[in-house]
Order: structure tokens, then C-alpha cells, then sequence
């Protein structure tokens, strides 16, 4: 377009030289000459657009957007039609408390109330992508910048909608996952109508009131401590049982022995270990008692 209006301005300045002498003649036909140049190269230039790989473009005429969408690649057009190009791919808007972290500086996270009327603070990413036949309504009815205008205040929206519906800490539990899928319908459901497809939405962090945060760590390390009083008491009654065993196991030893001892057979064994004892380098007088008397054992 630029140098569309450079040819044309070349063309009228040609025009509007005075012809009375032949070098001004010749200046004005050089002039009507090179304006013709540019403004046909202008005219060449306009008719081609390249779009991007991952954009499509939507084409405009004199502010009317068209329906016809242009996919990445060379394409041809009327020099007059302007083309916007927009983003297919898929893009991540995130809402985070923490700084600098979402798309916005500072706080960002979604504050919202709950059934039994606490706060509860939500990040969240919202993973979505522009689809492409639709381009052209999302561009004329609400315009380029449709993250302010529909991905950010929808998305917040219906999740203050839903988070009235769940108590905080099932929230933060066992409810977490319902609850991502719950507002993950409605968001896609309000994303379609608007030429907008949701993929996927990530509830990064739940952040509970600070009494509710510390009655749950007070409730947990209860619970661990009652889980480890019951190890405690396992090991113990393990512990007592193997003690029983072996008791057992002594005291049946013991009877047994008792029971298969004779005195003969005790009387033999002492005689064993005297022997033996007799048998020692050092000298000595080994006395044994009998019923006979004592028997005297010289080891020397």
C-alpha cells in the first residue's frame, strides 16, 4: 500500500510540472515513467500475503470483515483488503498468586467462596487455542484482544460459580478433581460460542484460610501419630508373642530332658567329666561321692 500511494503521488507531481520546455518535458515523462513503475509494483506487492505457520488471516475491506479465512502460505488478494493474521496455536493464560508468575503482575489468583463460606485462593492455567473457521466472527464481533475480553473474565467467572457448590477442604481433598471437571464443562461451553476451544484447565494450587489450613495439619499429625501408636503396639504384642514362644519352647526342653534323664545315666555322665577332668596336665585329687563312700581319683 505504501508504495502504491508513493506512485501515485510521483504520478500527480509529474502532471503538475510545467511543459514549456523540453528538458521539463522530458523530467515530466520520467516522473509519469517511474510513478508508473512503483505504483505497479505497489499494486503486485498488495495482491500477495504470506501468513505463518500456526496463524491464519482474516481479511478486511474497508472495515467488513470477510468470512473467507487465509491459511499459512502465500496467498492472493485484492490490494485493497487488509489482512489480520491471528494465533492457532495453542496458548496458555494463567492466573497466579504468586509474583509475576501469570500474565499479570502481582496477585492474580481467583479468590472465591465456598459452600460453608470461606475464602478459598485458586491459581489456575487455562490451556485454549483459536479455532480457525471462526476466526473472522471472533474478529468482528469481539475484536484481537479476546484473552481481557473473553478468556480471563469467563474463566473467573465460572469458577466463583461452581466453588459455592463444595465445602473448602473437600475442595482441597477428595472433591478436587470434580471440581476441575465441573468448571472445565461450563468454561468450554461458553469458549465454543465464541469461537474459542478450551483443551485442557490445570487448578495449579488451592490455598485454604489459615485456621482451616492449620485445624488439617493439626489433624493429620494426629492421624500419623495414632498410625504410629498402633506400629508401636503391633511390635510390642510381636514382640511379647515371640517371648511366649520361646518360654514355651525352654520349658518343653526342659521337661523332656527331666523325663528322659535317669540317675544311672546322670551318674555315668559326672563320671564322664571327671575323667576328663583327671586327665588335665596339672596334678590333682578328684573326689566323687558314692553310695559306697567317696571314691579319691589320683591325677597325678
Amino acid at each position: 500500500m505504501f508504495l502504491i500511494i508513493i506512485g501515485f503521488l510521483i504520478i500527480i507531481s509529474s502532471l503538475a510540472v510545467p511543459k514549456t520546455q523540453e528538458p521539463i518535458r522530458k523530467l515530466s515523462t520520467g516522473l509519469r515513467i517511474l510513478g508508473g513503475v512503483v505504483l505497479f509494483l505497489g499494486i503486485m506487492l498488495s495482491c500477495f500475503v504470506q501468513v505463518d505457520a500456526g496463524h491464519v488471516g482474516v481479511k478486511s475491506l474497508f472495515g467488513n470483515v470477510k468470512n473467507e479465512v487465509m491459511r499459512s502460505g502465500l496467498n492472493f488478494k485484492s490490494p485493497l483488503v487488509d489482512v489480520q493474521e491471528l494465533d492457532i496455536r495453542t496458548q496458555t493464560y494463567t492466573m497466579s498468586g504468586v509474583q509475576d508468575e501469570g500474565h499479570r503482575s502481582g496477585d492474580d489468583a481467583i479468590r472465591v467462596l465456598t459452600a460453608d463460606g470461606l475464602e478459598v485462593t485458586i491459581d489456575l492455567s487455562v490451556l485454549y487455542r483459536l479455532v480457525p473457521e471462526s476466526s473472522p466472527k471472533l474478529i468482528r464481533e469481539i475484536g484481537a484482544n479476546y484473552e481481557d475480553k473473553i478468556v480471563r473474565p469467563i474463566t473467573r467467572t465460572r469458577i466463583r460459580d461452581n466453588a459455592v457448590y463444595y465445602e473448602a477442604v473437600s475442595l482441597f481433598s477428595n472433591k478436587r478433581d470434580e471440581f476441575q471437571q465441573r468448571i472445565f464443562k461450563t468454561i468450554d461451553d461458553d469458549f465454543r460460542k465464541r469461537g474459542l476451544m478450551l483443551e485442557n484447565l490445570l487448578v495449579r494450587n488451592i490455598t485454604l484460610p489459615a485456621p482451616v489450613k492449620a485445624a488439617i495439619e493439626r489433624k493429620i499429625e494426629a492421624e500419623q501419630e495414632a498410625q504410629k501408636m498402633q506400629f508401636v503396639l503391633q511390635k510390642e504384642k510381636q514382640e511379647a508373642e515371640r517371648k511366649r514362644v520361646e518360654a514355651q519352647g525352654i520349658s518343653d526342653y526342659q521337661r523332656i530332658i527331666s523325663e528322659s534323664l535317669t540317675e544311672r545315666q546322670l551318674q555315668y555322665e559326672q563320671i564322664k567329666a571327671f575323667k576328663e577332668l583327671a586327665g588335665s596336665q596339672n596334678s590333682k585329687i578328684i573326689v566323687m561321692p558314692n553310695k559306697g563312700g567317696n571314691l579319691l581319683l589320683n591325677a597325678q
